[in-house]
């Protein structure tokens, strides 16, 4: 049988770990280790079109402070 979205009852939530990157879990269960809730519930379709509303840039968050670091030093040398 094949796995049908329309048929999911789960209600899910959407979490975010320390790189803030984004996921969705059962909300009956406990975040895994490292994720906390960010406050949206639902279904599996309205939890994944708010990650894709909020998660606008995919790079963790350790990469982009990196970057910023990176950029701002190229520019006081320049």
């Amino acid at each position: 049988m094949a796995w049908d979205d329309d048929d999911d009852k789960t209600v899910y939530k959407v979490v975010i770990n320390h790189e803030e990157q984004y996921s969705i879990w059962p909300a009956d269960r406990e975040n895994p280790l490292g994720w906390k809730d960010v406050g949206k519930s639902g279904t599996k379709k309205e939890c994944l079109d708010h990650i894709e509303e909020v998660w606008t840039d995919m790079r963790p968050l350790s990469l982009r402070k990196k970057m910023e670091e990176d950029a701002k030093r190229a520019a006081s040398q320049g």
